[in-house]
Order: structure tokens, then C-alpha cells, then sequence
């Protein structure tokens, strides 16, 4: 039994740390794209989240925009960004506040 625990405890952490590993990319980001067409939202009280660019190991694709539910009343999107750090780039993703 406390070996099957040390196991899934193990195998947390690993996943946490892999979910929190930060990609550094050599090659800067496509300029923004234009502004998207936000369509009616699907519930009263959702969020419209913009697109972004989004590294996938090989290059830039770009996610679309989307609206999402708010996790409490008062949550604010803070959008994700490219930062230029550790000789690259780095994806910091949105989030609510």
C-alpha cells in the first residue's frame, strides 16, 4: 500500500512539473492577427478569450478566440503573451483574476 502511494505521489509531481515547464522558442512569434470577429455570446455573463499564437514543436498555429465561463462573479481575463526571456521566447498563458 505505501508503495502504491509513493508511486501516485511520484507520478503528481512529475505531472505538475511537466504542466508548469515553460518551452523557450529561438523564433519570435507572428505579428497579432486582426482583430477577430466576436460572435454573440452563448450564455449571459461569458467572456470572449481572443486567439492567440500558439507553439506547436515545429512552428506558430493559431488558436481562435473563444468564450468562456468566468470561474466567480467579477473574474477578469488576463490574456496570455510572448515574453522575450532566456534568449527566446516564452508563452505565458491568460488567465482569470
Amino acid at each position: 500500500m505505501k508503495k502504491q502511494l509513493l508511486t501516485a505521489a511520484c507520478a503528481l509531481f512529475l505531472t505538475v512539473g511537466a504542466a508548469n515547464a515553460q518551452v523557450v522558442v529561438r523564433i519570435g512569434p507572428p505579428p497579432p492577427r486582426p482583430v477577430e470577429v466576436v460572435p454573440a455570446p452563448p450564455h449571459a455573463g461569458w467572456v470572449w478569450v481572443p486567439g492567440y499564437h500558439r507553439w506547436d514543436g515545429h512552428g506558430y498555429v493559431w488558436v481562435h478566440g473563444a468564450f468562456r465561463h468566468p470561474p466567480h462573479s467579477g473574474a477578469v481575463w488576463v490574456e496570455g503573451d510572448w515574453r522575450e526571456e532566456r534568449g527566446g521566447h516564452v508563452w505565458h498563458a491568460g488567465h482569470w483574476k
